[in-house]
């Protein structure tokens, strides 16, 4: 009895180890043997994958959410970009986002929502796989300082502030082409049309013209992302197995609140990014060749030409955008995390039972 009753304590012991996600690691996949019973091989659980996973998995994973999420919600963000402007032509005013889709496609072409797409997925492949996997490192070390043993809110929201400086290090340039192209009337025949005439007409220098005000957006944007997502997964999903409808709802739910939060920011950016021509020549004595640099500029080109209202044009857009987005790569990037570290999990243990039986 006492033997039985040892058995099951050092049982219960791996089953409580399993559903901590600072030492599950450690005891995913391990085999148990205890007076002559046979050998028991633990599940593949979620919550070992964080510790063991490599960073070319989330490289990896990093890379092919960023893709899909910006491809499959890029019509959307067409449809933002163009709700953000802030003097547009009458033939690009629109009610909702619905209502810009069908008059977009009815006047400009069924392709004409998806100009620039090229662009965004070649920078959001590296961007994304930097952008996770940075965060992924720095969220471990960071809770081990803050708050060892345990999930910190604190390091998941300063690792998804350092892991936005490589994204948009990254993206940034990519974001100046893909939106001057999504513009009512753009004069660019293609990507590299666009590149050459910003290079040529306005300098490198254009290309990084918002990056601060990219950063003053994402930053706080990403912080707040992450430490919702990551709350919400305590919630929704305490024990941290691979759930998707979890993934999806909690990644739903902590894009559109930190999108609506940030969204003056945002209007901002795309102003630096696009240089709108009627919002540049509608000012005093300005030249029509005259470029809005800089954040504080923004901020009062938005705040002359549309109030305090101006700072929200397109909040639906980019929250409708946001919501589908973020619920997508994270869906997609757990969904690749699980799969390819369960994928090398299992080629290790086939390997250590080939040495055994040798």
């Amino acid at each position: 009895m006492e033997t039985d009753g040892f058995v099951r304590k050092r049982r219960m012991t791996l089953e409580s180890s399993d559903s901590d996600p600072r030492v599950a690691g450690a005891s995913a996949g391990a085999e148990v043997r205890w007076l002559g019973e046979q050998p028991e091989e633990a599940e593949v659980d979620y919550e070992g994958l964080p510790q063991s996973a490599s960073t070319r998995t989330h490289m990896l994973a990093g890379a092919v959410a960023g893709i899909m999420e910006h491809c499959l919600m890029f019509p959307v963000d067409c449809v933002k970009t163009r709700m953000q402007s802030l003097q547009p032509e009458p033939a690009a005013q629109y009610r909702n986002v619905m209502d810009a889709l069908r008059r977009i496609i009815a006047t400009e072409g069924v392709w004409r929502p998806l100009r620039g797409l090229n662009a965004t997925a070649i920078g959001a492949g590296p961007a994304h796989a930097l952008y996770f996997a940075c965060y992924e490192k720095l969220k471990r070390t960071l809770s081990d300082v803050i708050h060892p043993g345990a999930n910190s809110h604190l390091a998941n929201g300063a690792a998804g502030c350092v892991a936005t400086l490589l994204h948009d290090a990254i993206m940034n340039p990519a974001e100046v082409v893909k939106q001057r192209m999504q513009m009512y009337n753009s004069p660019y025949r293609g990507v590299l049309d666009c590149i050459a005439a910003v290079w040529q007409k306005e300098g490198a220098a254009a290309f990084y013209r918002s990056y601060t005000t990219q950063l003053t957006m994402n930053v706080p944007f990403q912080a707040f992302h992450f430490m919702t997502y990551e709350y919400l997964q305590e919630q929704l999903n305490p024990h941290r197995q691979y759930k998707p409808s979890s993934h999806m709802v909690s990644g739903a739910l902590a894009g559109a609140l930190a999108a609506a939060v940030t969204t003056p920011l945002d209007v901002c950016k795309t102003l630096l990014n696009t240089q709108e021509s009627l919002a540049l020549s509608s000012g005093h004595g300005q030249s029509a060749h005259r470029h809005i640099s800089g954040l504080a500029h923004a901020f009062r080109t938005v705040y002359r030409l549309g109030g305090l209202r101006g700072f929200f044009k397109g909040v639906q857009a980019r929250v409708i955008y946001q919501m589908p987005s973020t619920a997508i790569s994270w869906s997609v990037y757990e969904f690749f995390k699980y799969g390819l570290t369960k994928h090398q999990h299992d080629k290790r243990r086939a390997q250590t039972h080939l040495e055994a039986e040798m």
